[in-house]
């Protein structure tokens, strides 16, 4: 167990506080507790657990003379019990995913028009509320598992969940990351409509995307319509992948999918840049990165309740791998990751021909050989040919000379 990120030990665990942590002090000797805690709690099998302990921040304000003495927090109780999930019942179902070396079907995957798109998706996208905070999530299995911000579900037991047509669920939190801005929660029932994840690399700067969300103050389900600004990382806006893109992202978005042409989803919606004299700037959080998230509950070579199907091509190029563990569960497919800085900054990448972003990034590759080009205006191409190992990190430092 580990509370505001350092460990503290196991369960059952006690600590001796102060009275001032369990209710307002009243006088200035008195003991208080002067930030927020945050336990999470881990268990082999078990999808891991946090719990906000506190509330707050509340001004402590002398009732002789008005002082303002500052923030403090209170334990919310003094005993806390935590019931952990198992992830083989939590985790049920498939998650269908797509990467840019696989297809299900030979050729282009056909684009929707605006219409059929939000048609196909909307039913998937779910509006998400607690007493303080609302904003989005989706489906991501037909047996209940919703995708959305870890800043959304962050200190909350459960959602309340409202689908398209109004009905409304109970969507219990069964995962927070702890350093990505994803968040997994599960609703009771069976056939829920769910939309397919595209990795990172099928995502193209310019290409038309949207975005369905609940934004505040608005109504429900609306959609906004942009496109691909810029695809790689982003340290202003946190760890991962991130998906630049000017579809209108506002509060209320935040867990919402950001949906290609062909109804699959490339981001998380996650945050807007709010800054003087700037607007059009929202940020996603890649599907890349929830892949990641996804596959420490759906391992890849189980069985077919619990896998991340990923489509695949009649014939399969190098690298390619079918990881539709329903068909072939003998096939136990790897990814690494390959971090790609250039000089300069802001170069075009390209694996094995395909635009997938620009630099820095960090890609998550199937293991095995990949060409790897690098473009930049008035520089001359860099290309070399890498190959990933399963579970490796290959770091790629690309230097173009100028013409």
């Amino acid at each position: 167990m580990t509370i505001n990120g350092v460990l503290v030990g196991t369960t059952p665990y006690e600590q001796s506080i102060p009275g001032g942590y369990l209710r307002k002090t009243k006088t200035s000797l008195g003991s208080r507790l002067e930030h927020p805690l945050v336990a999470r709690l881990t268990l082999d099998g078990y999808a891991a657990k946090e719990i906000q302990l506190t509330e707050g921040p509340m001004s402590w304000v002398s009732t002789l003379k008005g002082h303002n003495h500052g923030a403090y927090w209170l334990l919310k109780t003094d005993h806390f019990q935590v019931e952990l999930q198992s992830t083989s019942q939590t985790f049920t179902g498939a998650v269908e995913s797509v990467s840019g070396s696989t297809t299900l079907v030979p050729g282009p995957r056909p684009e929707l028009s605006l219409e059929e798109l939000v048609g196909r998706t909307k039913p998937a996208v779910v509006f998400l509320k607690s007493l303080t905070k609302s904003g989005t999530g989706f489906f991501i299995t037909a047996t209940g598992v919703i995708a959305t911000n870890a800043h959304l579900a962050r200190g909350e037991e459960a959602l309340l969940a409202t689908l398209p047509n109004g009905t409304q669920l109970e969507a219990k939190i069964v995962y927070v990351d702890p350093e990505l801005d994803i968040a997994l929660a599960k609703a009771t029932g069976e056939g829920f409509p769910h939309l397919p994840l595209a990795e990172a690399s099928t995502v193209r700067q310019g290409e038309s995307v949207l975005a369905i969300g609940n934004p505040g103050d608005a109504m429900l389900f609306s959609v906004t319509r942009g496109i691909v600004s810029a695809v790689g990382r982003f340290d202003a806006a946190g760890p991962g992948t991130w998906i630049q893109t000017d579809a209108p992202i506002n509060p209320g978005n935040s867990g919402g999918p950001l949906l290609n042409s062909r109804g699959e989803v490339i981001g998380i919606n996650s945050q807007k840049l709010i800054k003087k004299n700037v607007s059009g700037i929202g940020f996603a959080l890649s599907a890349s990165d929830l892949l990641e998230v996804l596959q420490r509950f759906y391992p890849t070579g189980s069985n077919a309740k619990e896998s991340i199907a990923t489509s695949a091509n009649a014939k399969l190029p190098s690298g390619a791998s079918m990881m539709n563990t329903a068909a072939s569960p003998q096939i136990s497919p790897g990814f690494g990751v390959t971090e790609i800085t250039s000089d300069p900054d802001g170069a075009e990448i390209f694996l094995d021909d395909k635009f997938v972003g620009t630099s820095p990034a960090t890609l998550r590759l199937s293991e095995g050989a990949h060409t790897l080009t690098i473009k930049s205006l008035h520089h001359t191409d860099w290309q070399r040919s890498i190959t990933v190992l399963k579970d490796s990190v290959v770091t790629v430092k690309a230097k173009l000379d100028p013409i």
